[in-house]
């Protein structure tokens, strides 16, 4: 059978791992797809830089559209990131009627609807395992593994750094921007870490999990995302004391009022396995109506761990590659005239418990002042807890943790409780998960 040539964009960590891992196995991957899956190309930006695989047997070049065009490359694998480049690559090499695979988050979420539909019209298919959690391969378990369910919610550790961050503030004690410098140091961290701290990474991640759970258009503008920045050492200790461990988590949800789709700090109880997912692993917890709870763990980055499902999705690609395209896998997992819109919801909206800290006076009749606050919403608390004041100082710290009720009537209360003269800096509210 004829071999099958791939030309990869970018021959960085990913793209040389990828490289690597298809030439270290390449008898194995013969007995598996059988014929020969061979790299004879690669763009990259230095000509001269070490690499991380066999080059002697590569064409190498500083344009990428040669590679794109090339009448010989059967499959294009974009590993170079970013938005503006990656897109147009990838759409030529789509026009061309090259199969394409790609690790780009950021690309599937923004322009993933787009590229999808002229990969449709050109009887090609895009596949993009390894931009979500490296190597879980958690996209091909919801396409295909959890296919016969009705996804009810699925709640991720999608951010290494994040997560590396959250696990060395909880364990040893330390601040967010002594863990953070750390984390850069390691190479965890990029310069400027806005994408990981702030949630976007993980946003991107969480858009194309919620289109495969949902059969919806990819939507990261409707992504309601908040990151860990101004997590303190306080609720992190406070959280631990009570039960719960803070997590960095994307949710997805379907309720009968619409989706949910959410990044932010989320209190776990320290019982259930993902609040047990330390370091820069990855996890996600996919529930469906007819399996259940499962949860999926592994490595998420690195330049082995990633390639591996990069390679995966190149052989999914060379066993169809001669068969028709109405065989192949939808890309979003269901038929593309079933892709259907389906309302999101406002984080006002949003069903969910919360933990609540406020600073307050230590006088007489002050926590039935900030009770009766929730009564008048007819929100239900689930405990209620009041520290010891430090010595010299008189406030105190009292934390609520609420029952679920939507998140609007939680902020009419905090608003509330603010305006008191005995409540001092501004409330800590982060939301609690039990994944029951």
């Amino acid at each position: 059978m004829k071999t099958v040539n791939v030309g990869i964009l970018g021959l960085g960590t990913v793209g040389g791992g990828t490289a690597l891992v298809l030439q270290r196995n390449a008898q194995e991957i013969f007995r598996r797809v059988g014929r020969e899956v061979l790299v004879t190309m690669a763009s990259v930006r230095n000509l001269e830089s070490d690499r991380l695989c066999d080059c002697s047997n590569l064409s190498l070049t500083q344009d990428p559209f040669r590679i794109v065009d090339h009448a010989d490359i059967d499959v294009v694998v974009e590993l170079i990131g970013g938005e503006s480049l990656a897109k147009d690559l990838v759409l030529r090499a789509i026009s061309n009627g090259k199969h394409v695979v790609t690790a780009n988050k950021a690309l599937i979420a923004l322009h993933g609807n787009e590229i999808f539909a002229a990969a449709e019209a050109n009887g090609v298919s895009v596949s993009f395992e390894s931009a979500v959690a490296g190597g879980i391969s958690i996209i091909k378990s919801m396409r295909e593994g959890l296919a016969g369910n009705q996804i009810e919610m699925v709640a991720g550790i999608i951010n290494g750094t994040g997560n590396f961050i959250l696990t060395e503030m909880r364990d040893k004690g330390r601040t967010f921007e002594d863990v953070l410098a750390e984390a850069q140091a390691l190479g965890y961290a990029e310069a400027d870490p806005t994408f990981d701290v702030e949630g976007i990474d993980a946003a991107h991640k969480l858009t194309i999990l919620a289109s495969i759970a949902y059969g919806t258009p990819l939507q990261f503008e409707k992504v309601y995302t908040e990151g860990i920045s101004a997590l303190s050492l306080t609720d992190v200790a406070y959280a631990e004391e009570l039960g719960y461990r803070i997590k960095h988590l994307g949710i997805a949800k379907a309720t009968d009022t619409g989706l949910e789709l959410r990044v932010h700090p989320t209190l776990i109880p320290a019982a259930r396995l993902i609040a047990n997912v330390n370091g820069v692993m990855n996890a996600v917890l996919v529930k469906g109506n007819a399996v259940g709870n499962t949860l999926h763990y592994g490595a998420g980055a690195g330049a082995e761990p990633t390639a591996s499902a990069v390679v995966a999705d190149i052989l999914d690609l060379v066993r169809g590659i001669d068969g028709a395209c109405a065989s192949r896998v939808p890309h979003l997992g269901f038929q593309a005239s079933e892709i259907i819109e389906r309302e999101v919801k406002a984080h006002a909206k949003f069903e969910t418990a919360c933990y609540l800290r406020f600073e307050v006076k230590d006088v007489a009749g002050v926590m039935s002042k900030l009770s009766a606050e929730f009564a008048k919403q007819n929100i239900s608390l689930e405990g209620i807890t009041q520290k010891e004041p430090k010595a010299g100082d008189d406030l105190v710290s009292v934390i609520f943790i609420t029952q679920v009720t939507e998140e609007g009537r939680v902020d009419e209360v905090v608003a509330s409780i603010e305006a008191m003269s005995e409540v001092f800096k501004p409330a800590v509210k982060i939301r609690v998960e039990h994944f029951n």
